[in-house]
């Protein structure tokens, strides 16, 4: 390979004089990798040269009008001769009249992913690959026109895959125009303009409270969130001064003695001072982060690593302002220049599902996510989530069982504080070797007690035991806490010294902010993750469904309802309720309606704010209603076609369609409006005066469905088999039946991305689709409420 990469920068070399330019001399790599630069150069004409490394060189293009995320356009990239490793970093001007003269922006970086061999597609002429830069990302396509002449230039098209980091609205070259090494502009670089950083040593940074992850039952979905490996160590904050770093725990305690090694090799970071979050581990035999490993480390001097994955200041300035991913583009050269044991903890954007199961497969502890976009809080919040493969946490030891086999003892006694005092929290009896046995054994000795710290016991977790002051605390791995509170299948992981005793709560699925009251309805738990890949909380759907209360509670106020709660979120396990059997808050009222078997059962309904809110504190995702209101129940006074594309069928197949349904129910006398669902379906409602009863509404709407599928067999079904659907659109006319419910507009869904339910007017039909809107859209909604028709006095035709 060094012979190649050698041959490969010959043509590189000789259009140089390195006398005269400031552009690194082509050697050979001693790296071979992944890496991918784009340099925006200002020579006779600007252009971005694309570079990818292989074999120990950059393969290099340059691409006249700069790359684009729209999967339509397709950029003109000139294959140009390979650049060595070292300009992966070159950023500065170029004299004029030497080769390629003009200023030269390091533009993006980052590393690449072949989806074949890259060699074979550099000889074929396509080459198929995937970006993780901190601008260009996802999947792209490199492809060899033909020749207009042979031994003309090499001329490919640089293009944009389809995927979620396409887009048509998005400008890269525009909307990114400074360096991602300096900040520098094209200007800044051509005048020469010294990137801020400072020439005498700035004041030391000094320990700041470190951000801290809110534990989440899934992954959060969507490009806009990254994902790292949860390390299993301790957590760090390496502060630099000079040549001097400390090493603090998460606490601030100063542990840059236990951390030497850590501390000694941070001083060669090139900076006058710097705050860096992440941390420290070792390795097991499978490269693997390992607590037990760990503990052995810090008592023998085994060898530590530091994971770093955060950059809170540099030479002086704050940078925790900045979004995360600028944090991060700046933190990893700083760590590439040093090396071993410095490391940078890379991430992932999207596909968390994927990252969290990849690393529970091969034993890792689980995975931290975080918005790309975020700033850095010193506190616990929303915007760092954390998966775990295994349940684990800390526990406070409050005494220990004895062992009926000569052991220091059989089990320890757990607990965690909840509201200052100390919560029995069950055993841990497994995990242990001999030697750890005797090692905490040695440590509880001198703090035997005769009484327990413990708040309340029951006799099974007194009988046999001995208390000790509640000072060690171990991280122990388990299968769940039951209901009462105890922990079920615990296994010992390692004692933790990094976190004080009286700090050890239960590390519950959502950290709770405080509480809050909310139009009349006391909210717990308002910071609990509803839709874990927006990070969006109950208090933001409170926030949203005040919002459009009252364009939303003139089609639910008074009507029956079926709610779908989800109480741990989207995502976990969710449900129909329709009966009241007695646990919603005041606001949720009740009426007794008689069933099909005779028997009067309590139905809920709302019909005010309060309502609306109170079932929100019950987990409620999904309102659906009634066809009637209570005061005229067997009175329909809405009726709603119902159509449901097959799977095949895109969204413009139901726009089409909804125009015939349109106008077959104006000769039928009917005007209806259109409802986007927020899925891939669409409801069109057609109000009623309510003067006939339900067979008569039913029967209407299955001869309506009926008549369009004789009219349209190729389009539309009226059957509900599967078999009967394929390729084309089901009616459904059964939600006209009494005790049927649809989704009631306004209505989230318990759906990725949380959509809602919008009506729209006929003229903007045709610029949606089923799930265009979403939470984060309540203007936009609210301006289509006027187009839902409530009060009419049509009447289904006799």
């Amino acid at each position: 390979m060094a012979a190649r990469a050698k041959d490969a920068l010959s043509a590189y070399n000789a259009k140089r004089d390195f006398k005269k330019t400031p552009e690194p001399p082509g050697k050979v790599a001693v790296r071979t990798g992944d890496r991918f630069i784009v340099q925006k150069h200002a020579a006779t004409r600007l252009h971005y040269d694309f570079r990818l490394e292989i074999d120990g060189v950059l393969k290099s293009w340059a691409v006249t009008r700069g790359p684009s995320c729209n999967p339509d356009d397709k950029r003109l990239a000139v294959r140009t001769e390979d650049h060595p490793m070292s300009y992966a970093s070159f950023e500065g001007s170029i004299p004029k009249g030497e080769y390629g003269g003009g200023t030269v922006m390091l533009w993006d970086d980052g590393s690449w992913e072949p989806l074949h061999d890259p060699r074979e597609g550099l000889e074929s002429g396509k080459l198929h690959f995937r970006l993780k830069g901190k601008r260009m990302k996802g999947e792209w396509l490199l492809v060899r026109l033909k020749p207009d002449k042979p031994g003309g230039r090499e001329n490919w098209l640089l293009r944009k895959v389809e995927d979620k980091f396409a887009s048509s609205d998005t400008d890269l070259t525009a909307d990114n125009v400074t360096s991602i090494k300096t900040g520098r502009s094209m200007a800044d670089i051509a005048e020469g303009v010294k990137p801020k950083r400072a020439t005498k040593a700035a004041p030391p940074p000094k320990f700041r409270d470190v951000q801290l992850a809110t534990l989440a039952d899934v992954p959060p979905a969507g490009s806009q969130w990254v994902h790292e490996v949860k390390y299993d160590g301790y957590r760090c904050l390496l502060v630099k001064s000079g040549d001097k770093v400390a090493a603090y725990t998460r606490k601030g305690n100063d542990w840059t003695e236990e951390f030497g090694s850590i501390a000694r090799a941070a001083a060669a970071i090139d900076a006058q001072s710097a705050a860096i979050d992440g941390e420290v581990v070792a390795l097991d035999d499978k490269g693997m982060p390992s607590f037990s490993k760990l503990q052995n480390a810090l008592k023998d001097g085994g060898e530590l690593k530091f994971f770093a994955f955060d950059l809170l200041e540099l030479d002086g300035t704050d940078l925790t302002h900045l979004p995360l991913l600028d944090r991060k583009a700046r933190l990893q050269p700083l760590i590439a220049d040093v090396g071993d044991p410095l490391l940078y903890s890379d991430h992932i954007a999207g596909d968390g599902e994927q990252v969290l199961q990849t690393l529970c497969k091969f034993g890792g502890e689980g995975i931290v996510s975080k918005r790309g976009d975020g700033k850095y809080i010193g506190k616990r919040s929303t915007s760092w989530l954390k998966v775990k493969c295994v349940k684990r946490q800390e526990f406070v030891i409050g005494g220990w069982s004895k062992s009926d086999k000569g052991r220091g003892f059989a089990s320890l006694l757990l607990g965690t504080y909840e509201g200052g005092k100390l919560k029995y929290a069950g055993r841990v009896g497994t995990g242990f070797d001999a030697k750890t046995i005797a090692d905490i054994a040695k440590r509880m000795k001198p703090l035997t007690v005769d009484k327990p710290a413990f708040d309340k016991l029951t006799a099974d977790a007194r009988r046999g035991a001995q208390w000790i002051k509640p000072q060690l605390v171990a991280e122990v791995a388990f299968g769940e806490i039951t209901p009462d509170g105890l922990v079920r299948h615990g296994s010992f992981i390692g004692l933790r010294a990094d976190k004080p005793a009286k700090e050890i709560g239960l590390d519950k699925a959502v950290t709770v902010d405080g509480e809050l009251n909310r139009s009349g309805v006391h909210i717990s738990s308002p910071d609990k993750v509803m839709f874990p890949e927006l990070g969006a909380t109950k208090r933001e759907l409170v926030d949203y469904y005040e919002a459009v209360a009252e364009a939303m509670l003139p089609h639910v106020a008074g009507r029956p309802l079926s709610l779908v709660r989800c109480p741990q979120g989207r995502g976990k396990e969710c449900f129909f309720q329709k009966h009241d059997s007695g646990i919603f808050p005041a606001g949720v009222r009740q009426v007794r309606i008689d069933e099909t078997k005779g028997k009067a059962q309590p139905y809920v309904y709302i019909d005010n704010v309060q309502g609306l809110i109170a079932c929100l504190q019950m987990g409620t995702l999904e309102f659906h209603i009634w066809g009637s209101r209570i005061d005229h129940l067997e009175r329909p006074d809405r009726l709603v076609i119902d159509l449901d594309p097959d799977e095949g069928l895109g969204f413009d197949a139901v726009r089409e369609a909804a125009k015939e349904v349109k106008k077959r129910l104006a000769d039928h006398g009917l005007d209806c409006w259109p409802l986007l669902t927020g899925g891939k379906g669409l409801h069109l409602v057609a109000p009623l005066a309510p003067k006939h009863d339900w067979e008569a509404v039913k029967a209407f709407a299955k001869n309506f469905a009926e008549e369009m599928a004789g009219a349209h067999p190729d389009r539309f079904t009226s059957k509900m088999s599967k078999a009967g659907r394929a390729g084309r659109i089901f009616i459904d006319w059964l939600r006209n039946q009494r005790g049927a419910t649809a989704i009631a507009p306004f209505s989230t869904r318990a759906r990725l991305n949380a959509p809602i339910a919008v009506p729209v007017s006929w003229r903007e039909l045709a610029k949606v689709e089923g799930s265009s809107f979403t939470i984060a859209d309540v203007k936009a909604a609210l301006r289509h409420a006027r187009h839902a028709v409530l009060a009419s006095k049509q009447e289904i035709p006799s």
